[in-house]
């Protein structure tokens, strides 16, 4: 079936869609660099509402394994890749990714030169686009284009939030409690989270704070989820009491939300940061590290400079962003990027390190 991606310079590219939905879908197009991940990254809740483009030419190839899926389906609005893979070779594998694909009735065009994509977008920066099944005049989808930035922006961060507060399992002695304010948590963070030794409830966006301090958690996790929610503000709102009452962690759109609790401002890259090797270091060790990372906004080091109790601990070695704050004095600590773990089984620095301060203050 013939598609066709419009971005909102009217730049084209036409492939054909998969078998897995028609119609047209609207959203920011942005790129991931990374060569393995397609599956984590078409359920991250992160991912909500954006048109997706695989740089690496070949998705497939090691099938679908659900257990590796970062949320209960996937939330972008499409995808795009270069080449879809006639087999897959993977022995944890239950499906292929036309299988996958079908299953979420994800629209995905494919057949398309994805590097000139990321290229054209890394030239002209992050922006709308509108895959189409259904038309191919560049008229009509330019004035669908200028319909959909009009209209009210979606939240989404109340599609992929827990609706109510939810322990996950039953608390033993040796357990911190640790409550994850959901804005879109994944899967593989909450398994690092209960490896480390705590016992996770789940949060809703909308909590109030007076929800939140009486759940008696030893800390506060504020999860990654979509960037710049309208509903977002709502969390800052509930969240900027607790600081200095309870250890914080803030991971990704958590960071943001913790950073303008603080003071600081929050503004739009040109070209965000989505990819699996993006390095950091820390101007205190010079120690430097390779970070998984997947945002479009970053913290403006300035408006935190403000702050003479929180100090920036990292900082991104290709555009001297800011990765990573803390505050000793308020128990808060933000990172801008992804805390994966490093391997199987492992838990990532940050996590431990947070952790730590729990059984440390509490």
């Amino acid at each position: 079936m013939k598609a066709i991606l419009m971005l909102e310079d009217q730049k084209t590219f036409t492939g054909t869609a998969l078998a897995g939905a028609s119609g047209e879908r609207i959203g920011e197009v942005m790129f991931n660099t990374a060569v393995v991940g397609y599956q984590e990254m078409l359920t991250d809740p992160a991912n909500a509402g954006k048109i997706l483009v695989f740089t690496y030419p070949l998705i497939g190839n090691y099938g679908i394994a659900p257990k590796f899926s970062e949320s209960k389906k996937a939330w972008v609005q499409a995808a795009v890749i270069k080449e879809q893979t006639r087999i897959y070779s993977n022995w944890q594998a239950t499906g292929s990714f036309d299988d996958f694909v079908k299953e979420n009735k994800l629209l995905v065009l494919a057949g398309i030169d994805t590097r000139a994509l990321a290229v054209h977008l890394r030239q002209k920066g992050q922006m709308l686009g509108i895959i189409s099944t259904t038309s191919f005049d560049p008229k009509e989808l330019s004035r669908k284009l200028e319909n959909f930035r009009r209209k009210p922006a979606q939240s989404f961060v109340a599609q992929v939030s827990v609706e109510h507060i939810r322990p996950l399992g039953k608390p033993s002695a040796r357990q911190k409690k640790v409550a994850v304010l959901d804005l879109g948590v994944t899967q593989s963070f909450i398994r690092q989270l209960e490896a480390a030794g705590a016992h996770v409830t789940l949060v809703p966006y909308n909590a109030s704070t007076k929800d939140i301090l009486g759940l008696k958690a030893h800390g506060l996790v504020i999860s990654d989820g979509p960037e710049q929610d309208q509903n977002l503000r709502l969390v800052e709102q509930n969240v900027k009491p607790l600081v200095g009452k309870l250890p914080i962690l803030g991971v990704s759109c958590g960071f943001q939300v913790l950073a303008e609790c603080l003071g600081a401002k929050v503004f739009k890259m040109r070209l965000g940061h989505h990819g699996v090797n993006y390095p950091i270091h820390d101007p205190a060790s010079y120690k430097g590290e390779i970070t998984v990372q997947n945002h479009s906004f970053v913290v403006d080091a300035d408006s935190l400079a403000k702050r003479k109790d929180t100090k920036i601990t990292a900082y991104n070695l290709n555009d001297r962003t800011v990765e990573e704050i803390e505050s000793r004095k308020l128990r808060v600590t933000g990172v801008q990027y992804s805390p994966v773990s490093p391997g199987l089984g492992e838990i990532n620095p940050v996590i431990l390190k947070f952790m730590k301060t729990l059984k440390r203050r509490n």
